[in-house]
């Protein structure tokens, strides 16, 4: 006879209620394990397929997909065509929802899926139109590049063509549970071009460095602000290729080159103020897509084989981007089988998701690496404009209008009205309308001012192009030839081939400016003097060096030529610190070892020696502090070595003292929106300051009736900080640790600050102890106004060794895949904080020793 049973005991002899309460948990059970399975499968659901066979329309022949242990692809083909398809289709298994909020960001359609909060962000990339200007690229690009564009759109598409948006990722679940009701469009060309209008605005330079400068006069003269913005030491910090670049072609004329400025600049009245202030609030709430502030920035160097344990050359290159998961990279491999003149491909790198080729890497034949150079494209213009009219030389003309239409999810349609100037579109629409000027320039009619923008990026260019050419290229000369094609953003460029040689070529569009602008502060827009003159400096007067004496190039951002250098590039370097650690530490191994091993450029990577602390300790040190409870922090000081390591209670120390000094110094003289943050320009400008202990920054304005001096804020720096380590950390200074205030936080771009647990939940990971800071080489940044996580930091590293390309090695910020929960979504991150690198399998044989699956992508039949 059958008994019914739980725990043991006979069920029928319960009490009424107890069963019916049995039942209910019974049932709640069934009902959350059903949840969660239904949850795990909507989770696993777009992972993407690994092995086996996937027939793929528009195949020519049989492709190869191997991934190793980290899910890392490697593309094998026997044409580019089919290279290019199937790194789409790659690319839309592993991150297509990456890529889609990606050409909505840059077509101006967030708006489409996020509604009415990313509308601001919608109009401000509608007017600068930066899809229009890639559909007009599209045009430009060589046939090639345009086949291979078209190639990867289709391979895209493919995907998109057998999946279901919850097949494709779980954020299109999550959002379609919202009630968006959202389909995935096809992919095309100028989806992926629109991207590196993306890239080029987060590295666009000093844009806001020129508002900053006009909100600081408010209250200082011209003499107290340029103490915030220091020239750049050319003796302690040397530039990339010396104190005079070798340059070939047309010299800029004598009235535009360095020195022989002398801009008349317009008086800022406290409209202009407002208008550009409220201009830097829009700005600033832009989504990063690659990241903003003072930490983006890049190291990379090469060291000849002359030097090196390998006889050949070694390259390093650790790109300093926003902190996101997923990360902006996606490692790839490239390889035609047979590598001919048709299919000249065999390259492997860092990719960007909705963009053909490898951006960072090498081939069989050349190695390369990317730092951002920073040049001065972008110019503010102050505009005098009277309803449908702007004033130039004397003469009243037409603005120039066009309208498009936003769709907002949830919301109603907008209307944008975009106005622009012949010096480009007027931003300051979008911010607050045009600002209303309480007092004009002499000699200029009363009416409203506007702030246009005048940029390098909103000119059609082919730097498409320069991508699959770099891929390609097998010497020096082919390398050249295709840089001269990246027009924006300008970089830095470091080379390393198998013959030997090394070297570095800044490519990239870069005005020249009329006698009257020098790009530091908005222009007046009224004045022909201060325009642009049409023309840019010409590639073979960009620097460039090839095998230099040292023996090694470096590249941190840094100054790239010396001041007898013809051209103007810019005068907002970073301040070079990275840079002369990097050099600093090459040189100590030569003097040591004789030879550099791939092993210390990987510890260099790692270097987190704060530049600032040598300067400031010893002044701190001198603060004569309480004995005990306050001093105990000075004991730390008195005991560190200036390095910054995660469990560092000296570094932890410093970092608060730090981050309190520019607020007791600045906060009170400076707007909130231009708070230090604390990097490489503050260092500088602190320095200074530490040598003039009565300046009028010391004092605190908010005390009227004290006079601050140097050591009042050092001293109050101190206690604050030791109050703060207490309040955050531990009673104890042993137990203070600068990770536990360093923390890096990877969150979706997209879905990770949406205010919903779960979601949260769903795509952020959080909670890495770090070392490392602003302005080491160990570049993790932090902002000084905001607190002390990590807002940007190197978004990959790799050493390349052209002796034995299978000897090279990589780390990705996160992982390969952009789909929560894969394995492969975050597997690379610990290895990342422990400064760890993966093997980098190049030739055919090292990719099928470490492979762990394989997938064949095969042609479809044709449709009957």
């Amino acid at each position: 006879m059958a008994v019914d049973m739980v725990g043991g005991l006979g069920f029928r002899g319960w009490p009424r209620a107890a069963r019916v309460a049995t039942y209910v948990a019974a049932g709640l059970v069934v009902l959350l394990i059903g949840m969660l399975l239904t949850a795990v499968h909507l989770v696993r659901q777009p992972f993407p397929q690994t092995t086996g066979e996937i027939e793929v329309p528009g195949l020519t022949g049989r492709v190869e997909v191997v991934r190793d242990d980290a899910g890392i692809p490697q593309v094998y083909a026997d044409s580019v065509d089919d290279l290019m398809r199937a790194q789409g289709y790659v690319h839309a298994q592993e991150r297509f929802f990456e890529m889609d909020v990606r050409r909505h960001a840059t077509a101006g359609r967030l708006a489409e899926m996020f509604g009415s909060a990313a509308l601001e962000s919608d109009e401000y990339v509608r007017t600068m139109g930066w899809r229009r200007v890639a559909e007009q690229e599209l045009a430009l690009v060589s046939p090639e590049t345009r086949a291979a564009l078209t190639a990867y759109a289709d391979g895209v598409n493919a995907y998109l063509d057998t999946h279901t948006p919850s097949e494709i990722a779980v954020e299109y679940t999550v959002l379609n549970a919202g009630g968006l009701g959202y389909e995935p469009e096809p992919w095309t060309p100028v989806d992926s071009l629109a991207w590196l209008k993306a890239m080029a605005w987060d590295l666009r330079g000093n844009m806001t460095d020129e508002i900053d400068r006009v909100l600081a006069l408010a209250g200082h003269s011209a003499r107290e602000v340029a103490q915030l913005y220091p020239p750049y030491d050319y003796d302690a910090h040397r530039p990339i290729v010396g104190q005079g670049a070798v340059v070939d072609g047309v010299f800029e004329q004598d009235a535009t080159a360095p020195g022989t400025r002398n801009p008349r600049r317009p008086a800022y009245t406290a409209d202009m103020r407002g208008a550009l202030a409220r201009l830097r609030a829009g700005l600033q709430d832009l989504p990063p897509l690659l990241g903003h502030g003072d930490g983006l920035g890049s190291n990379s160097w090469v060291v000849s084989g002359d030097h090196t344990d390998t006889g050949g050359p070694l390259l390093a290159n650790d790109p300093h981007l926003g902190v996101s998961v997923p990360g902006v990279w996606m490692q790839m491999g490239l390889h035609c089988r047979e590598v001919t003149e048709d299919c000249p491909l065999d390259v492997a790198g860092f990719t960007f998701s909705g963009v053909p080729g490898v951006i960072i890497g090498h081939n069989r034949d050349i190695a390369w690496g990317f730092t951002n150079l920073g040049p001065d494209v972008s110019d503010l213009y102050l505009e005098k404009v009277e309803g449908s009219r702007w004033r130039y030389d004397g003469r009243w003309r037409p603005l120039r209008t066009r309208t498009e239409t936003i769709k907002v999810h949830g919301g109603d349609d907008v209307t944008l009205t975009i106005r622009s100037t012949a010096h480009g579109p007027l931003l300051s629409d979008v911010a607050d309308d045009v600002a209303e000027a309480g007092e004009d320039p002499p000699g200029v009619p009363p009416g409203e001012y506007a702030v246009a923008l005048q940029w390098t990026a909103l000119q059609p260019s082919t730097t498409a192009d320069a991508v699959l050419g770099i891929d390609a290229a097998t010497d020096w000369d082919e390398f050249r030839a295709a840089a001269a094609s990246f027009a924006v953003p300008a970089q830095n460029l470091v080379y390393a081939d198998r013959e030997g040689h090394i070297g570095y070529q800044a490519p990239g569009l870069v005005p020249i400016r009329k006698s009257g602008n020098d790009g530091l502060l908005p222009a007046a827009g009224w004045k022909p003097e201060n325009d642009w003159t049409g023309d840019y400096v010409p590639f073979d007067g960009l620097p460039s060096v090839l095998d230099p004496d040292d023996g090694f190039v470096v590249t941190a951002n840094q100054a790239v030529t010396g001041p007898d250098y013809p051209y103007f590039l810019t005068d907002d370097w970073d301040r070079g610190y990275r840079a002369q650690r990097i050099r600093d530490l090459i040189q100590r191994q030569l003097d040591g070892d004789g030879t550099v091993s791939a092993g210390d450029m990987l510890a260099m990577q790692l270097d987190d020696l704060n530049p600032m602390a040598a300067e400031l300790v010893p002044y701190l040190l001198d603060v004569d502090l309480p004995h005990g409870y306050y001093s105990a922090g000075q004991w730390q000081l008195r005991h560190w070595d200036f390095h910054q390591g995660a469990d560092s209670a000296g570094a932890a120390y410093f970092n608060a003292v730090w981050r309190n000094l520019l607020a007791l110094t600045f906060h009170d003289d400076l707007p909130a929106d231009i708070w230090p943050a604390g990097g490489d320009r503050w260092y500088a400008v602190v320095t200074e300051l530490l040598h003039d202990p009565e300046s009028a920054w010391w004092d605190d304005k908010l005390t009227p009736d004290l006079d601050e001096t140097r050591d009042d804020i050092l001293r109050q720096a101190l206690l604050d900080a030791r109050d703060e380590l207490t309040r955050r950390q531990a009673l104890d200074s042993d137990h203070w640790t600068w990770g536990h205030l360093h923390r890096l936080d990877l969150h979706h771009p997209s879905l990770g600050e949406s205010g919903i647990g779960p979601v949260e939940w769903l795509v952020n990971r959080d909670g890495w102890e770090v070392g490392g800071g602003s302005s080491t080489v160990d570049a993790t940044a932090w902002d000084a106004a905001d607190g002390y996580d990590v807002v940007s930091a190197p978004s990959m590293r790799m050493v390349v060794s052209p002796a034995d390309w299978d000897a090279s090695r990589w780390i990705n910020l996160t992982g390969v895949s952009g789909h929560p929960f894969d394995q492969h979504y975050t597997d690379q991150t610990d290895l990342y904080v422990d400064g760890r690198t993966l093997p980098w399998p190049f030739t055919q044989d090292a990719v099928s020793d470490a492979a762990a699956d394989v997938l064949t992508l095969e042609p479809a039949p044709a449709a009957d």
